[in-house]
């Protein structure tokens, strides 16, 4: 059982949640939660321009959601906790492909 969350347990979590409620964000996210991107590659695969991408990494970046290191002269971005790829992962095995929630899935037999 979850104990009852504290208030600032409750400022920083409804943060959270806002700053992945655009869906760009939260599609890199989950892009970033699957391995190591630079803003060009992510800037595609999420279809905005490479500009959008980072100003949307460096708010990801400076709430910790993403973390970035440099490689050269670029900057690699992934998501390095896990209680983060948890939440990713957990969210989308929720939501069917067609934007629907997901049934849960068959309790089994416990005969």
């Amino acid at each position: 059982m979850i104990p009852d969350p504290t208030g600032p347990q409750l400022e920083t979590a409804a943060r959270t949640f806002a700053l992945l409620a655009a869906p760009v964000r939260l599609h890199l996210v989950a892009l970033a939660s699957e391995g190591e991107y630079d803003v060009g590659t992510l800037s595609e695969r999420v279809g905005v321009s490479i500009a959008t991408a980072s100003q949307h990494l460096s708010k990801l970046r400076l709430s910790g959601v993403i973390s970035a290191r440099r490689d050269g002269r670029r900057q690699i971005y992934t998501v390095d906790d896990p209680h983060v790829i948890t939440m990713v992962e957990q969210i989308f095995e929720h939501i069917a492909p067609d934007g629907t929630l997901a049934p849960d899935p068959p309790m089994p037999d416990r005969r």
